[in-house]
């Protein structure tokens, strides 16, 4: 007899089609795998090269990160959250870092945006036409290591300002004349110094026009006064960069500040790097993980569906002397040989689908362009392997029992279906059964990010389920839904007791169906049942007349024009931005993002402008150290009107203000309430966003901006949603199409094992068009039981998450889920007629 690898050689000489099934469901598992852990791997080790301080070795920052430590001693772990806004440090630190040995000075970094005054806003000065309406402002004494240089007239002083050449030339300006500038401390009037040629770093990182201050005055004008964004340090000739952080390291010890050197200061610079790494781990981490699950969980049962139709030859095996043991390791032997060569030849592709994923990131902005794909043998190793441990296992599960069970008893059971399931397996289905249950309760009686993450474990362990239950839910399946096949004719008949006697067959075929369905309906109507609740709370919540926007922020002064505009009753400005807000306590503490608006006005005026949906509290009483937060927020961090709730400022600064009002619409309208001067000096821009009007005309207020009314805001807003829609959208895809084509695979499988079946049926008189037929009805049925079983579970994780977070029923647009029932019914049927047919023309 022929030793066991070379029974897996020849099985798959003498026999591919057997397992071409297997090898491409490993090669898309592979594919999976190896394209998250690619973005896995660039969120671990994400950096952007310097460029602004490329020429200052040893840059000292603010940490940009809040921790959230959960767990002590050895078991202690913490939770780097990116801040909102950037963190500052005291400019008395500049002297300090400037002292310590091999250093050749130091220079406070400040960067910050400037709007130019209408042109003839006061006499004698002079407009700045700027595309895009805003400028960026440094402190002067940066242009040491950025190579700024002054083409002419002199460095800046108090009240004057440096202009870059293309600015100066567009606006006609030259030194001595006065240009009228809007900063976050006001408008004011600055003599033009000089005029300067950027320097290669100064352009690096900025796209428009830019302006120099004094570093003395750009604090105030920055509106953070006595705050620097950065130290830079410059090293003496000969100073090694590592010792010179050392020696400033030890100098700000008691500061709070973190020393960057290398790729490290790129992170100062780019405050995008940050959320970057967070969406990167997103999609490769826990996506990643779930699609690593839904790969493992499809491919294992190709794998196991593989073995099984081979039943029959191991049962001969065994009754010509083959022992248990070899009949092991024959299996092991053809996932040795399959598995490696699968998850090869699966990573290429899973590169690509990582390469164009990180670019998609780039174009839309997620991810800083500076940002390099990080690919190694580590993630594509991890997809090989783990494809390998799949076959192995899955292998050794299904050929378990025809290898230990008696020859004579071995060729009963190959004949026909066993009908009893395994108890284990059994048992393990029934308990995740039970915990997707439990686990849809937590998620009804949680709000907010409580219900998403339960909802994750609901579609988790539904799905855990019906792959362990598959034989039972298949056969639950071909009962209820082959009813309606019994009236329809002998094809018809015949396929309902072929799927009633083929229940472990039917479910290798329902269960690809079943994640495709309930993963895809997740995703995407997660997203538009969000995007639908947020609209019709800002449609209803914005009951002003005019809504006025700018990318660059309103003028300064904004309110109070427009409240001077004839017919106006009410004029508010919004500061729009996002504080972190701890939730939970223990081991489940986190930091939650929330958007908060800063209100110019008072609650009362906000209310004329604004309908909050107040549900408890009042706004009247809306101030400094006062805040109105949105139930769920409420929910979640366990809090209502008169206690205290700690946050964090944009910009890191905590505060524990008391909550004087709970409403209803902070999904549309912002999650947090403040007046605006608690945000003054925690945000790098002190622009209003938003300026909400009642009364007047939208001609009197077109100098101020953009204006348009609620409907024309609402819909801006939906398009600024369009990257978490394209990304729950892309994840759909890559998942429900990863689904689907195994759903396909196995259908095919299952299909060409037939030969024989359908070979006799034609020996017996029935008419190739007949099979076709039956084969069709049955693909019906496997189609809609796949996709009733998957719809169910996205139902079961949607209904109870929405809920929690926006207080209504999950929507699925009607076109949409029905485009996807056609996709699923549509691919059943062809996975299984042309196969089908094409081996009954053979056998013609």
């Amino acid at each position: 007899m022929r030793r066991p690898n070379g029974l897996a050689r020849e099985a798959v000489r003498f026999k591919p089609a057997s397992f071409a099934g297997t090898f491409l469901a490993l090669l898309m598992s592979a594919l999976i795998v190896a394209a998250c852990g690619i973005l896995l791997e660039t969120s671990l080790r994400a950096s952007v090269p310097a460029q602004r301080y490329a020429n200052a070795p040893v840059v000292a920052a603010a940490d940009q990160y809040e921790y959230v430590v959960t767990g002590s001693g050895e078991d202690e772990e913490r939770e780097a959250v990116p801040l909102p806004d950037t963190a500052r440090l005291d400019t008395g630190l500049t002297a300090r870092a400037a002292e310590v040995p091999g250093a050749a000075g130091a220079v406070a970094d400040f960067t910050f945006p400037v709007r130019p005054a209408p042109d003839g806003a006061a006499p004698g000065t002079r407009g700045l036409p700027v595309e895009g309406g805003a400028l960026t402002a440094h402190g002067w004494g940066a242009h040491v290591f950025t190579g700024t240089e002054l083409t002419d007239g002199s460095a800046p002083g108090a009240g004057e300002v440096v202009l870059d050449a293309a600015t100066a030339r567009a606006a006609k300006a030259a030194v001595g004349d006065t240009v009228l500038l809007q900063t976050a401390s006001g408008q004011h009037d600055f003599r033009v110094a000089g005029v300067a040629r950027a320097g290669a770093a100064d352009i690096a990182r900025t796209a428009g026009a830019l302006v120099w201050f004094a570093d003395s005055q750009a604090p105030e004008l920055a509106g953070h006064p006595g705050k620097a964004d950065a130290i830079a340090v410059l090293a003496e000739d000969g100073t090694d960069a590592d010792a010179l952080a050392d020696a400033v390291r030890k100098a700000l010890a008691d500061s709070g500040a973190k020393v960057h050197t290398g790729d490290d200061r790129g992170a100062v610079e780019d405050p995008g790097l940050g959320y970057a790494k967070v969406t990167l781990f997103g999609i490769g981490g826990s996506f990643g993980g779930i699609a690593a699950i839904v790969a493992v969980l499809t491919a294992a049962g190709t794998v196991a569906l593989s073995v099984s139709q081979r039943a029959r030859e191991f049962a001969l095996l065994r009754a010509v002397g083959a022992t248990p043991r070899q009949v092991r390791r024959a299996v092991a032997s053809e996932a040795l040989l399959i598995a490696p060569l699968a998850g090869i030849l699966g990573c290429l592709p899973g590169m690509g689908l990582a390469h164009w994923w990180f670019g998609e990131l780039k174009d839309r902005g997620a991810v800083p362009h500076a940002v390099d794909l990080h690919v190694s043998a580590l993630p594509l190793l991890a997809a090989v392997v783990v494809g390998l441990l799949t076959a192995l296992a899955a292998g050794w599960a299904a050929g378990r029992r025809p290898a230990r069970i008696k020859p004579g008893q071995a060729l009963a059971e190959a004949s026909v279906e066993r009908l009893r399931p395994g108890l284990i397996r059994t048992t393990l289905g029934i308990a995740a059964l039970v915990g997707g249950g439990v686990l849809t309760g937590v998620s009804a009686s949680s709000a907010g990010d409580d219900a998403a993450g339960a909802a994750l474990g609901v579609v988790m362990l539904f799905m855990l389920a019906v792959a362990l239950l598959g034989p039972l839910v298949a056969r639950l399946s071909a009962g209820v839904f082959g009813l309606p096949l019994r009236g329809a004719g002998p094809a018809a008949q015949l396929a309902a007791a072929n799927s009633r006697t083929n229940a472990r067959r039917l479910a290798s075929a329902i269960t690809p169906i079943v994640l495709a369905m309930a993963f895809a309906s997740t995703l995407v109507f997660m997203h538009t049942s969000e995007s639908r609740a947020a609209d019709r709370q800002l449609r209803a919540g914005i009951t002003a007349d005019h809504v006025v926007t700018d990318p660059a922020g309103l003028p300064v002064g904004a309110v109070a024009q427009a409240a001077r505009a004839p017919g106006v009753d009410t004029a508010v400005g919004l500061l729009n931005t996002q504080v972190l807000v701890p939730i939970g306590s223990g081991e489940f503490k986190s930091l939650q993002g929330a958007a908060t608006q800063g209100v110019s006005g008072s609650g009362a005026e906000l209310a004329k402008v604004q309908d909050l949906d107040v549900r408890e509290g009042s706004l009247d009483r809306l101030g400094q150290d006062r805040i109105a937060i949105d139930k769920t927020l409420a929910h979640s961090a366990d809090v209502g009107v008169g206690d205290r709730l700690p946050l964090h400022l944009p910009d890191g600064t905590k505060v524990r203000p008391e909550v004087v009002a709970v409403y209803g619409r902070g999904l549309g309208l912002a999650t947090v309430t403040m007046d605006r001067a608690s945000l003054a000096g925690h945000v790098t821009s002190g622009f209003d966003s938003t300026l909400l009007v009642s009364g007047g005309s939208a001609k009197s207020l077109t100098a101020l901006g953009q204006v348009t009314d609620a409907t024309g805001y609402a819909t801006e807003k939906s398009l600024d949603a369009e990257l978490g829609a394209w990304m729950n959208n892309t994840m759909a895809s890559v998942l429900g199409g990863f689904a689907a084509i195994a759903a396909v695979n196995t259908l095919v499988m299952t299909v060409l094992d037939r030969r024989r079946e359908l070979g006799v049926l034609r020996l017996v008189g029935t008419t190739r068009r007949q099979v076709l037929t039956m084969l069709g009805w049955e693909s019906l049925l496997v189609s809609a039981a796949g996709l009733v079983i998957g719809s169910a579970i996205a139902a079961a994780t949607l209904i109870p998450m929405m809920r929690g977070v926006t207080g209504q029923a999950p929507y699925a647009p009607p076109l949409l889920y029905g485009s996807f029932a056609v996709a699923g019914v549509g691919l059943a049927l062809l996975a299984v007629t042309l196969p089908a047919a094409a081996a009954l023309r053979r056998r013609t």
